[in-house]
């Protein structure tokens, strides 16, 4: 998935955060809803947070150095995994210190309209954030269930906004629920449990995000439709006797390293094996669009401890 494809969700997300963080900051001082100031906090970070999912595409796109060969394409994942940091830190801890406070230190709900009206503005302004959100994935996301789709994506920026819309929108129902219940009870106790629910909720998603953005950080390689595709690719070519082992490895959302070591006949010359060679990462490219980086080394298939005759000692180098 390239980068355009989540930038529009991004910004949308950016958009709706910033003017919903505003109003909630606005409720919440006339108000004292401790809900409130905790889904203020919440928007707030998460405004933060596509900033730093922008920046992050931004940096990527820089050339290539001497130091780093390979290109910036991971800063996509660095930056969404400091976006997990934040939304466990300034998001859930927050809400969770503040949710004690208010069960420590009881505050009567002032202005009751004010914050539910807030709230229900926030719920249809997150709903268009989400709608977009949803939008750009299906283009992207085939025949995969939504839990495949954020556990499988290579590119950060949808699965890190589509989880982030899914717990504000969550949040806004906890928060409308809290403040609702402690206007018709008079009992401030249900906004501190709105809070301490928002709370659970954000480092809950944070967790999930940490998990997947480390996942991609350390190194994930093809998916096995790509696998496969790259197999049967280097398999089938008539220059070639057989695959002998491969691996993959993706160097950024868009940039995917694939490394085949490959058995040519005993007879064959240079030029037969320069141009097998030139054919097939041809097909690679044209199979598999994000295949970029390519590496094939040729190679005999012999009496060798480190090379079975069969294709039983193929290695499968897949993603999570």
């Amino acid at each position: 998935m390239s980068a355009s494809h989540g930038t529009k969700a991004v910004v949308a997300a950016f958009l709706a955060n910033t003017g919903i963080a505003i109003t909630k900051f606005i409720a919440w001082f006339f108000s004292g809803s401790a809900s409130m100031l905790a889904e203020a906090i919440h928007s707030v970070a998460d405004a933060g947070n596509q900033l730093l999912l922008l920046l992050g595409g931004r940096l990527a796109k820089k050339r290539a150095s001497e130091e780093h060969p390979f290109g910036y394409g991971r800063e996509r994942y660095v930056w969404a995994f400091i976006v997990a940091l934040v939304l466990f830190s300034v998001g859930g801890l927050f809400s969770i210190y503040e949710g004690i406070s208010k069960i420590r230190e009881p505050h009567e709900i002032e202005v009751p309209w004010l914050p539910l009206t807030v709230l229900g503005i926030a719920i249809v302004l997150e709903s268009f954030s989400i709608r977009v959100a949803i939008k750009e994935a299906n283009a992207v996301r085939g025949k995969a269930s939504w839990w495949s789709f954020i556990r499988k994506a290579k590119s950060p920026e949808l699965p890190v906004i589509l989880l982030e819309d899914l717990a504000a929108l969550l949040g806004l129902v906890f928060a409308f629920a809290a403040v609702g219940l402690s206007v018709l009870t008079g009992n401030p106790l249900f906004d501190a449990i709105g809070t301490l629910m928002i709370g659970a909720l954000l480092i809950a998603v944070a967790i999930v995000l940490a998990i997947e953005m480390k996942s991609l950080l350390i190194g994930e390689g093809a998916t096995r439709e790509d696998h496969a595709k790259i197999q049967r690719i280097l398999n089938a070519s008539p220059g070639v006797e057989s695959l002998i082992h491969m691996k993959t490895l993706y160097l950024g959302p868009d940039e995917l390293m694939i490394a085949a070591k490959v058995a040519f006949p005993p007879q064959s010359d240079i030029e037969h094996v320069a141009s097998t060679i030139n054919d097939l990462e041809s097909m690679l490219r044209t199979e598999v669009p994000h295949a970029r980086v390519i590496y094939i080394e040729p190679d005999l298939v012999v009496d060798r401890p480190d090379i079975a005759p069969s294709t039983d000692h193929i290695v499968i180098q897949s993603g999570n």
